[in-house]
């Protein structure tokens, strides 16, 4: 697990819920205690200004459910959460908080159209008004539990447990922070019920569980901005940003995949976005301590702090002989429609006719080999010089570079062109010296 995981899974969920566990079983929660009611107010405004400010119908609707599930623990419960109406109402929000969460996440996000918002307003209502029915003293023993549980039945903890499960799941799928923030949610609203079903530390509970989700719809939104949504690389501003901070000596390399457009119109674009992806993770592994970025379409940039351009060739040049060697197979096979098929069939027809020099100058990198598919990428790379010492300077110089990579047959790396003379001049230094 890479340290962008550790901090999508501790920042802000783990940490927020470790410091109010440890205030909770603290010696200093009694100092506390006074603040509580201003830090439950505040948690809950803030997050619903928030979940409203991003347009998540997903974020506002979980907090909504959140405070009327604490709410009806409160006031079922009258001061006796472990019988009667109170321990009904501890069972159903240990069952319908998760599941809420749960359905919030499948339904797609549509904003605040009246469309999109009126069956989450229904499902909360029709929730509420069985709650009430459920709640009252002749109905209570509906929810009788076994002798061995202080609060919450099994079958609810079920519930709690899958609602764990299927975030994990979908951070796998999405990579986004907003999953983790649920399952740390999940996890107070657990500590709240189990633990401290009513009093001030069910408002810390409560309210640190609402943090935790408002605070992971801010950390998704700063990953959606500066990182690319496709490859999990960062994206075009967070290299706008990374060349802001600069010294004097570094290295900027331009990398594109070398004829990625006629392999989108062989192959489809769901195999172009797997070429992309598995592009970006060759890249991001590059030696020497390189940033790698998405700058749009095929094309990314590696940054090199405090090495000069020759070093980066180096690590360039083996990063390009790993992506050649790297080869994939389809996800659900090959599947070309008549008119990419036809495309592909007259580009053949056109090669076999071009000279065999030809040939050998623009070597395809849409190879097919026999355990899957392969492509290559064309690279320039230039650092600052007393030509061009500003980043966009050195940006056009390895851009440059690359066109010449791409003149020269593609799939090579290129130096910016005063790199080689600068490097031809110190063997000359060195020549009259010796």
């Amino acid at each position: 697990m890479n340290g962008k995981v550790w901090k999508a899974w501790l920042v802000p969920g783990g940490v927020a819920l470790a410091v109010v566990v440890a205030l909770v079983n603290g010696s200093l929660f009694a100092q506390f205690a006074s603040s509580l009611s201003f830090y439950y107010v505040a948690v809950f405004v803030a997050g619903l200004l928030l979940a409203w400010r991003f347009n998540s119908s997903r974020i506002l609707f979980s907090l909504l459910t959140l405070l009327l599930a604490h709410r009806a623990v409160d006031f079922f419960s009258a001061g006796h959460a472990h019988s009667g109406p109170g321990r009904t109402a501890v069972t159903l929000a240990a069952l319908l908080i998760p599941l809420n969460f749960i359905i919030f996440a499948a339904w797609r996000e549509r904003g605040f159209v009246i469309a999109g918002i009126a069956p989450r307003f229904g499902l909360l209502f029709i929730e509420s008004v069985v709650v009430a029915v459920l709640c009252r003293p002749e109905n209570s023993a509906i929810a009788a539990r076994g002798p061995n549980r202080a609060d919450i039945p099994v079958w609810a903890l079920a519930g709690l447990a899958a609602a764990v499960a299927v975030f994990i799941r979908r951070y796998m799928q999405t990579r986004k922070p907003i999953e983790p923030g649920f399952v740390w949610s999940v996890t107070a609203v657990f500590l709240w019920l189990e633990f401290s079903s009513i009093g001030k530390a069910s408002d810390a509970y409560v309210a640190t569980a609402a943090l935790i989700i408002a605070a992971s719809l801010i950390e998704t939104s700063y990953v959606l901005a500066y990182y690319d949504e496709l490859t999990g690389i960062r994206g075009r501003r967070a290299f706008n940003e990374a060349l802001l901070s600069l010294d004097q000596q570094y290295a900027i390399a331009i990398v594109d995949i070398d004829h990625f457009k006629n392999f989108n119109d062989t192959y489809g674009h769901d195999v172009g976005d797997q070429v992309l992806c598995m592009v970006a993770a060759r890249i991001s592994k590059v030696a020497g301590g390189g940033q790698a970025f998405r700058c749009g379409g095929e094309e990314f940039a590696v940054i090199f702090r405090g090495i000069s351009a020759k070093d980066a060739f180096e690590h360039l040049e083996a990063l390009r002989r790993i992506i050649q060697d790297s080869t994939f197979r389809m996800r659900g096979g090959e599947r070309r429609t008549a008119l990419q098929a036809e495309e592909a069939d007259r580009r053949k027809a056109a090669d076999r006719r071009r000279p065999a020099k030809e040939k050998a100058a623009v070597r395809s990198p849409l190879s097919r080999p026999r355990d899957g598919l392969s492509v290559t990428v064309s690279i320039g790379v230039a650092e600052p010089s007393t030509r061009y010492r500003q980043p966009e300077q050195v940006i056009n110089a390895a851009d440059q570079a690359l066109y010449r990579a791409k003149q020269k047959g593609r799939n090579r790396v290129e130096l910016a062109s005063t790199a080689p003379l600068r490097l031809e001049r110190t063997k000359r230094v060195k020549a009259s010296r010796s």
